[in-house]
């Protein structure tokens, strides 16, 4: 007996189609992103998911958007929720990073690496204003350039850890076991970043 096919509008197919790829980045890797396996998952053929999002560098271009988005909603309500504006920047840390753990790390250094530039900036605006008002208010004003340079550094520290972090600890002398538990080093980044900045302790 045929299996019924489901039927999805345009908008719901791209949904589904990214959902499945979220899906298969976060249980196997980079590698188990491919059109055979996402059309698979949701039930389509190779084509419908070619129809929606082109070739597989398309597919992962439009996963990696995703998950920008996912990153940048997670942040403004991080912002949101944060006491009296001002920042947690342990909070901040862990917000970024359950992003990128999930494989959207391996996914946006793959896309650098082949050439693929995000013409999207600045959704850690507001992550960079909070701080420069707390490091202001605590008698640190300094210039706003330094401001972002030190979000910029922290963005590219925690997007590498996921995939290069523990090969970089081990370079350190730190062993095995403890290279591969990013716990104490994102401690280390939140207190660098409030030196450097002057901020009070979260």
């Amino acid at each position: 007996m045929a299996s019924t096919r489901i039927r999805r509008t345009p908008e719901e197919s791209r949904r589904a189609i990214l959902q499945a790829a979220e899906e298969l980045l976060v249980e196997g890797g980079l590698d188990a992103v491919t059109v055979r396996a996402v059309a698979k998952r949701i039930g389509i053929t190779d084509a419908g998911v070619a129809h929606h999002f082109g070739s597989r560098q398309d597919l992962l271009v439009a996963l990696l958007r995703h998950g920008g988005r996912r990153m940048r909603a997670a942040i403004e309500q991080a912002v949101a929720e944060w006491a009296d504006s001002q920042a947690d920047v342990n909070g901040l840390i862990r917000t970024i990073a359950r992003v990128y753990d999930q494989g959207y790390a391996e996914l946006a250094v793959a896309l650098h690496a082949a050439g693929w530039e995000d013409p999207g900036v600045g959704f850690l605006e507001p992550v960079v204003q909070i701080l420069h008002a707390t490091r202001t208010r605590a008698g640190r004003p300094g210039p706003l350039a330094d401001t972002r340079l030190a979000v910029a550094a922290l963005h590219q520290a925690l997007a590498l850890d996921a995939t290069y972090g523990p090969a970089f600890r081990r370079s350190a002398g730190i062993s095995e076991s403890a290279a591969n538990r990013p716990g104490p080093q994102r401690t280390w980044w939140a207190n660098t970043l409030r030196t450097t900045l002057g901020l009070p302790d979260d």
